[in-house]
């Protein structure tokens, strides 16, 4: 089978490195892919915005199915547009997408099917949000997150310390539109306290079949400290994470909104991405995304056993309950090297050497997320997140060691990593 992954980070070369294990994917394209994705795809150069091109592309060149990895297309209606044009493609279309691409949508969502998570209210007036922050302060509620509505790229959440922070953050987004039209709507909910779990299902819009729990580190710096960003690092499965929690939230977060899609008329297929919290009184919702995560993907394609091209197949043929997807019993630790500055400015175009020397250690395998080819034909760096150096092993430990062995071989200037991923979960 011909394969076009949509996508050019870590996600998509941990998809497509899957991929490229199966005996029935002949040819895989990528676009726009990256250095990494090189290995075992064509990359062509398709923006992941022009849904029309990649169309024509997946057209002219036979592709049986197209894999869509990040939100922007799916959220836009790539899905859709690919349906309309006979085209096989995995991933939801652009309804029930909006549970990314609308934080109003999704809490509406979540109240109306009784989906446990925290209290909220949305608006598009900065008066009238002001006033509701007042009537929360003088309540004695102080511990809140401001979130942009839209898109926007990991910086539309704002967690609040004070009032005048609070205030602040509601200029900005509404009526200084510093986020754009992501911040055209924002949503004011309570800060929930606990620990924070990833839970993915891949659903046909009938069955879901939760993956391994997956434990993101998103703090720039060591002790979850610094700058929110997309992930610095991430462990699964996660080890308090029990298997009475994760029906839980399957039951609770998950098929609840499946289920919402479905009474719409429009199934939901791909993955269903719960973010959760786990406060003292049972797992709640934080949000969902539509798609395999980053970092998250690079921790879970490892443990994946059965052939991915089976469970795309199953997936669009809603015939999902007749696969069981079966999972290593190993754990992944997954660092991220990222260029110097991030999550905010930083260089591109510096060499990267080291690749070959981590690659070759037994258990490790780099992804490739912001890299690319300069003239020379060298492998240089081209985002803010430029790898994700995993480990697998038996334990957390084992697998640990594995990754910072890995990262140990990579240089390039000004190179950032977390030194703590998985650490707490060692005794």
């Amino acid at each position: 089978m011909r394969i076009m992954i949509v996508g050019g980070g870590g996600r998509e070369h941990a998809i497509a490195w899957k991929l490229a294990q199966s005996p029935r994917v002949k040819k895989i394209y990528s676009a726009p892919g990256n250095a990494g994705i090189a290995d075992v795809a064509e990359c062509v150069d398709i923006n992941v915005k022009d849904i029309q091109g990649l169309a024509s592309f997946a057209e002219q060149n036979a592709i049986d199915i197209t894999v869509v990895g990040p939100e922007t297309p799916l959220i836009a209606g790539i899905v859709d547009t690919f349906q309309q044009r006979g085209l096989l493609v995995f991933g939801p279309s652009s309804d029930p997408a909006q549970l990314e691409g609308s934080k109003s949508f999704a809490k509406d969502m979540m109240r109306r099917y009784q989906i446990p998570t925290a209290d909220y209210a949305s608006f598009t007036d900065s008066a009238t949000a002001i006033e509701y922050l007042k009537g929360l302060w003088d309540k004695g509620t102080r511990s809140i997150v401001i979130k942009a509505d839209g898109e926007a790229a990991g910086k539309g959440v704002l967690m609040i310390n004070s009032y005048d922070e609070a205030v602040d953050g509601v200029v900005s987004l509404l009526d200084q539109r510093v986020l754009g039209e992501a911040g055209r709507q924002i949503v004011i909910e309570e800060r929930l306290v606990g620990e924070e779990v990833s839970l993915l299902a891949i659903t046909d819009g009938f069955t879901a079949l939760a993956c391994p729990s997956v434990q993101d580190n998103k703090r720039a710096l060591d002790g979850d400290r610094g700058l929110n960003t997309g992930g610095m690092g991430c462990v699964s499965p996660v080890p308090f994470f029990t298997p009475e929690m994760a029906k839980e939230a399957l039951d609770k977060v998950i098929m609840p909104a499946i289920q919402a899609s479905r009474d719409r008329g429009i199934p939901f297929k791909g993955v269903l991405y719960g973010g959760l919290m786990l406060p003292p009184d049972g797992v709640k919702a934080l949000e969902y995304n539509v798609r395999f995560g980053d970092p998250e993907t690079q921790c879970l394609m490892p443990l994946l056993d059965t052939d991915f091209l089976d469970i795309i197949e199953a997936v669009i043929e809603c015939r999902l309950d007749k696969l069981p997807i079966q999972w290593k019993s190993q754990s992944v630790v997954c660092v991220i090297v990222a260029s110097g500055g991030y999550p905010g400015k930083y260089q591109t175009g510096l060499p990267i050497s080291g690749l070959k020397e981590a690659n070759s250690i037994p258990g490790v395998t780099v992804f490739h997320a912001g890299t690319a080819f300069d003239a020379e034909g060298r492998v240089v760096t081209a985002g803010g997140r430029v790898l994700a150096v995993t480990g697998v092993a038996n334990t957390i430990a084992e697998a640990r060691d594995l990754a910072y062995k890995g990262v140990s071989h990579i240089k390039f200037d000004q190179m950032h990593y977390r030194t703590d991923i998985g650490a707490k979960f060692i005794k």
